[in-house]
């Protein structure tokens, strides 16, 4: 074989054929669930103007200052790839004036996002989110809703010992007082702090506790807690929040160490996170960011969301061991020996695919023995071997790959009826089966 002059960009992954199946899986899972809390499908550009992530992500994360992938194109403005879908989506509410159309307004997407970072288990330069977003309500029962509804992922997919954990971050006004007290605090130790960090001690000290340096993550271990600085109405909210989560028996706990990434969030954010897939065990992040459409569009409008890592929901589920949709196989290859015979596999092929069946036959020029080899590895549940007594009698044997099982079948206008059938009957017993067998043997399975 010859050897790969280009290879794809790292961190980056290839989804294969043989694997697409779990993606089916987890993609089919997350879109039932958010149809069925009424949330509908949005799908937005995968570049936007690098200014909507500066003002909504925030210039002082490490998404903005260092993982962008941004672009010039001439006579444009600059560009970036989406690091994550929220800023998008909330742009394209806002856009479209779907924002106009009554509130709540609840939309979800499954879409690729880009940051330049580090690649290891759990974390790509290229991965895939599903996410909700919620404008309209600052009701802490739509926060409950909306962590209900991950929940139910979590639970639909089958993952185990997965944890929720909740904090309240505040709005504007009680987190002024928060940040006085972290820059009192930092102040001490700011030549102890990481560069990156000592840089937001005076913009953004808050993202001084998502920091990954273990310096940093060891002075952030003493100091002040946001929960100590909420306001009436923050803390009113969040405490109503926990009576939700209980009444709807989610178990939660409350970890006041939780900021998101991101600088949009206000008030409630949470986190469902795993220790299966190591250090990245966090399946979902979210919250509440009632300031982002303001900040984008001038007029207020409460909004909320999360977040799901599509290849950290696989990498877990794989982790634990659990099952995915079966992969969809051939129903039926038909081999052919001859000419006439090939024109006659072709013509029963495409009557087949019409009525939806998966349907193969040769399009290569093989053998008989290469093409029943062929037919094993796409996994055909049934065969079909047409030559020319096949065509002079106008039958043929179907074969039942699995069982070696044999039924003869005309392969006139009758054949597709007759195969549906036999489809239907693959998933009964032997003994169920019998019934239908006799019934095709003596003709009285018609179109």
């Amino acid at each position: 074989m010859a050897t790969l002059k280009v290879q794809r960009p790292k961190g980056t992954q290839d989804v294969v054929p043989s694997q697409m199946y779990k993606w089916n899986t987890v993609e089919g899972i997350v879109k039932d669930t958010a149809s069925a809390y009424g949330f509908r499908e949005i799908r937005i550009p995968t570049f936007e103007d690098t200014a909507l992530f500066v003002r909504s992500v925030g210039d002082t994360t490490d998404v903005v200052q260092k993982e962008m992938y941004s672009v010039t194109a001439k006579g444009d403005a600059d560009f970036s790839l989406r690091p994550e879908g929220t800023a998008g989506t909330i742009r394209a509410l806002i856009e479209n004036g779907i924002l106009n159309e009554g509130f709540p307004q609840k939309v979800f997407y499954v879409l690729s996002c880009f940051r330049h970072e580090k690649p290891q288990a759990g974390r790509l330069r290229e991965f895939h989110q599903f996410g909700v977003e919620m404008a309209g309500t600052k009701d802490p029962r739509a926060d409950a809703e909306v962590i209900s509804l991950a929940k139910s992922i979590i639970d639909t997919a089958g993952l185990r010992g997965i944890k929720l954990f909740i904090n309240s971050i505040g709005c504007p006004e009680c987190r002024a007082k928060y940040h006085a007290a972290l820059k009192e605090y930092f102040a001490g130790r700011a030549d102890e702090l990481c560069d990156t960090c000592r840089g937001r001690l005076e913009k953004n000290p808050m993202r001084i506790l998502d920091c990954k340096s273990p310096v940093c993550s060891e002075i952030a271990e003493g100091a002040p807690v946001i929960l100590d600085y909420l306001c009436e109405d923050c803390r009113e909210h969040f405490e109503k929040l926990q009576q939700y989560l209980t009444a709807m028996d989610i178990k939660f706990e409350i970890n006041p160490k939780i900021v998101r990434g991101l600088d949009y969030y206000t008030k409630t954010v949470f986190e469902f996170v795993t220790t299966d897939i190591g250090a990245q065990g966090t399946v979902c992040g979210g919250g509440r960011y009632d300031g982002l459409i303001e900040t984008l569009s001038g007029k207020p409008c409460p909004a909320l969301g999360f977040a799901m890592g599509l290849e950290r929901l696989i990498l877990t589920m794989e982790k634990q061991g659990l099952d995915f949709a079966a992969e969809d196989t051939c129903d039926i290859y038909i081999a052919s020996m001859g000419d006439a015979a090939s024109v006659k596999a072709m013509q029963m092929c495409a009557e087949l695919r019409a009525d939806g069946v998966s349907a193969e036959c040769d399009v290569v020029g093989r053998g008989l023995k290469a093409q029943m080899k062929y037919a094993d590895k796409l996994g055909a549940k049934f065969s079909v071997v047409l030559g020319d007594s096949e065509l002079e009698s106008q039958t043929a044997e179907l074969k039942n790959m699995q069982t070696g099982e044999k039924v003869t079948l005309p392969i006139d206008e009758r054949f597709k009826a007759a195969f549906n059938a036999m489809l239907i009957s693959h998933m009964l017993s032997a003994e169920e089966i019998e019934e239908p067998f006799d019934e095709l043997e003596s003709g009285d399975i018609t179109d």
